[in-house]
């Protein structure tokens, strides 16, 4: 053994020598790359000019219209358009010229948003808002890599700003600063993803559950997370159906329950019965030591605990976590979220981390420290009054539209909860696209924000209904929409 390693130790150091020996003769640390620059990158089948790319796109636009299932549409779906990264002129630093290409492209760039935010309804974003008085700290990279509760080494940070926020949230959710741990996530789908971890840590054998309508980063997680995971049925107003849910649980009793409950639901904005969800889990025999709850609060989370009659969410009840978006109701100009669970729970997620000088127990290693400074700036503005005057206009305004669709004949349906408004697929993709609608077989809606106002409203019908006398001046008919949104809520010929 001995004469093998001084063999082992007599290679290895022959090959150190080598190695050195390589890079004395050759190496250079200040020698720069003299090689030509990339090619630009091209799509692959060569250039084509503007009466060619439209063939192209009505070739791939015969997929649109009609019912059911969808396939993408290719020619709107891939990239087709992109705004080059090109290499500053030599003499550019004297001309300028480079920087005022950039600056008109730029102003163009806004006004496009300008534009496309005046026709912004199918997705859950609050577009209202001014964050001109945090402009003089865009100049730092602000990181909160890391725990939010152990400052690292690392010194531009906000984690005052965010445990802020957090203490905010965990008082709307009944928790105790001592009870609880969480972070500012990157968005929604982060909060989901760490909601379920957590979950499958607590319980490694457990069986996820979840609506057939939750959110697709519930089952991204699932696959993400390699769980066994039991979709399960929902009510025509996309409530999950606790008695599918029973059935389902007893068919696996001698595994522990990762439940996701929807507190409204991404196509129709349907919120499930936390407290049926437990009373169920409990009548099936599951003790609270042998399920995990997971809240997905995107959007009405902080909507809810402002609703009359609302099942409310707290942590006085045996739930594990609590996430919600920051960029919804609240609005933010980047995507971000809140996720909350116990202090209890986390401890079998983090790891001490030398390199930081602090704990990991996210999903992220380094986190947007810009985000917390939006939310705790608005959170001081409005406060829980604020929220509650915003959360009546929505609901206000969403009863208006729901109304103003009905009495135009089409079918419309909002749930009791909600500021979702969910109506007929409009026949005209390119109307979809110009409204911004997000699309679900023959069913749309428009989710009312805080930004949206009843002149917007007005205007989406007015142009709603223009274009869909036209899409049925043939005599076609508009969808039966009786099995998606009730036969109390369709106003087809059949149930008219």
């Amino acid at each position: 053994m001995v004469g093998a390693f001084e063999s082992d130790q007599s290679l290895t150091m022959a090959n150190l020598i080598e190695k050195i020996h390589i890079l004395s003769d050759d190496f250079d640390p200040t020698a720069v790359v003299t090689e030509p620059l990339p090619s630009p990158v091209t799509n692959g089948i060569g250039e084509v000019n503007d009466e060619e790319k439209n063939l192209m796109m009505k070739k791939t636009e015969l997929n649109g219209g009609g019912g059911g299932e969808r396939e993408m549409v290719l020619g709107r779906n891939i990239h087709t358009t992109s705004l080059a990264v090109t290499e500053p002129e030599v003499n550019d630093e004297f001309t300028g010229d480079k920087e005022a290409y950039m600056a008109s492209v730029l102003a163009r760039y806004r006004k496009t948003l300008v534009e496309r935010t005046k026709f912004h309804l199918g997705y859950p974003y609050n577009l209202d808002f001014d964050y001109g008085a945090l402009g003089q700290l865009q100049h730092f990279s602000i990181n909160n890599l890391g725990d939010p509760f152990i400052e690292s080494n690392y010194g531009v940070h906000s984690r005052p700003f965010e445990v802020g926020v957090l203490d905010w949230f965990a008082r709307l959710w009944e928790i105790e600063r001592d009870d609880y741990w969480g972070y500012i996530t990157n968005c929604g789908t982060e909060g989901n993803l760490h909601g379920i971890l957590v979950g499958r840590e607590m319980f490694p054998d457990g069986i996820l559950y979840a609506s057939r309508e939750s959110h697709y980063s519930v089952f991204k997680a699932a696959r993400m997370y390699r769980m066994e995971c039991e979709k399960v049925d929902t009510l025509i107003s996309g409530e999950i159906d606790c008695d599918d849910f029973r059935k389902k649980l007893l068919a696996n009793k001698d595994k522990p329950a990762i439940l996701n409950v929807n507190i409204g639901t991404t196509v129709k904005g349907a919120v499930d019965d936390l407290d049926l969800v437990i009373k169920t889990l409990e009548e099936c025999g599951f003790s609270h030591d042998r399920f995990y709850i997971h809240c997905d609060g995107a959007l009405f989370g902080l909507m809810m605990p402002f609703v009359k009659r609302a099942p409310k969410v707290t942590f006085n009840k045996p739930i594990g976590s609590v996430s919600v978006s920051g960029h919804k109701f609240v609005g933010c100009p980047m995507p971000c979220g809140v996720q909350i669970t116990r202090m209890e729970h986390i401890k079998v997620l983090s790891n001490n981390v030398e390199y930081l000088a602090s704990r990991d127990a996210t999903i992220m290693g380094s986190r947007n420290g810009h985000a917390p400074l939006f939310l705790w700036y608005t959170l001081n503005r409005k406060g829980y009054k604020g929220f509650q005057k915003e959360v009546q206009k929505c609901l206000r305004n969403a009863h208006y539209l729901k109304d103003r669709l009905r009495e135009a004949g089409i079918s419309a349906m909002l749930n009791e909860l909600s500021s979702t408004v969910v109506f007929e697929r409009p026949k005209d993709e390119e109307f979809v696209r110009r409204w911004q609608l997000a699309c679900q077989g023959d069913i749309a809606h428009v989710v009312v924000m805080p930004s949206v106002t009843i002149e917007k409203l007005d205007n989406f019908l007015k142009d709603l209904v223009k274009h869909r006398s036209v899409w049925y001046e043939d005599g076609s008919q508009p969808p039966c929409l009786a099995s998606e949104v009730g036969t109390n809520n369709c106003i087809c010929p059949a149930h008219k």
